[in-house]
């Protein structure tokens, strides 16, 4: 073998494609999402949309100002942050929650620690999160479905047939209600090869299952409490998250089976409203773990030049 061969640890070959394009492909896949909350809670949806959008790209750039840092909106990374917290609010939130929410996901959970690729948890997810805490339930859904679940058993609730649930026909984020857009938005995804299936087809499979057993094998009423609520949302746009879920398959398989557990049990079991969230949250905490446990191994070291 010659002196000049090399084995170094992979990535060996690059795609060529850029954040700006790949942010760009996240944009067009939640379109079909943010066109259905429009249709269904009237143009007033528009606003939170658009004023999620323009507060994280204007925190961004503002604060990369102030620091003297490269700006980085080309990137297109604080509109998809933007985007997919509105499409976690109500269409009647009051705007000045959607721009305080805004600051908290792209100055305090993404600048402050180094910009894209240095967060340690999702933007979007954490800010919803943050609402929920600051100003209650009402600021993140409309249509409580995991509150519900908090304090009476799901069965007890009384939720729309599955081709309501499944076309958006009911109350609840601008972006959550809509099956079917969801749904063209992660095939789109998959085409495009954004994401892979692992993360999004185990976390939606967890919850169907565990929600199938616990309300007594009862298929149909495990895929209404399934569709209703944030599920889909979570599973396909924010569990996804390059930067805070794990890199390797298996590490995603984990990553996803983590997050359905935990919510079906914050679902039935816990005292807060929301189980989606917080359940992406705690294992976007243990993503660095998971890639860890799940890296492959490297078989040859390095050679110096």
């Amino acid at each position: 073998m010659s002196s000049l061969t090399k084995i170094s640890v992979s990535p060996h070959i690059h795609s060529g494609r850029s954040t700006a394009g790949i942010m760009r492909d996240v944009l067009i896949s939640l379109v079909p999402a943010a066109v259905a909350g429009t249709v269904i809670f009237g143009w007033t949806a528009l606003l939170p949309i658009a004023v999620c959008i323009i507060a994280c790209v204007g925190f961004e750039a503002l604060f990369n100002l102030i620091v003297k840092k490269e700006q980085t909106v080309s990137d297109l990374s604080a509109a998809v942050t933007g985007l997919l917290l509105a499409l976690n609010l109500p269409a009647n939130i009051p705007l000045w929650q959607c721009v305080v929410g805004s600051l908290f996901a792209i100055v305090v959970v993404k600048c402050l620690f180094g910009g894209i690729g240095g967060n340690l948890v999702n933007p979007a997810i954490t800010a919803r999160v943050f609402m929920l805490v600051a100003f209650g339930e009402m600021a993140v859904s409309a249509f409580p479905v995991d509150a519900v679940a908090g304090a009476t058993p799901l069965s007890a609730a009384k939720l729309p047939s599955l081709l309501d649930l499944f076309l958006g026909n009911y109350g609840g984020a601008i972006g959550e209600t809509c099956t079917l857009a969801l749904l063209l938005g992660f095939i789109y995804l998959l085409v495009r090869r954004v994401i892979t299936w692992h993360i999004p087809t185990v976390f939606i499979g967890t919850v169907f299952l565990f929600t199938f057993f616990y309300v007594g094998f009862d298929a149909v009423e495990a895929l209404s409490l399934t569709m209703a609520g944030g599920v889909f949302l979570g599973a396909i746009f924010m569990a996804t998250d390059y930067v805070t879920s794990p890199s390797t398959a298996w590490g995603k398989v984990i990553f996803a089976l983590g997050a359905g557990l935990l919510t079906c049990l914050i679902r039935y079991f816990g005292v807060y409203p929301e189980g989606v969230s917080f359940a992406i949250l705690f294992m976007n905490i243990l993503t660095p773990y998971i890639n860890q446990w799940t890296r492959h191994k490297v078989f040859a070291g390095g050679v110096k030049a």
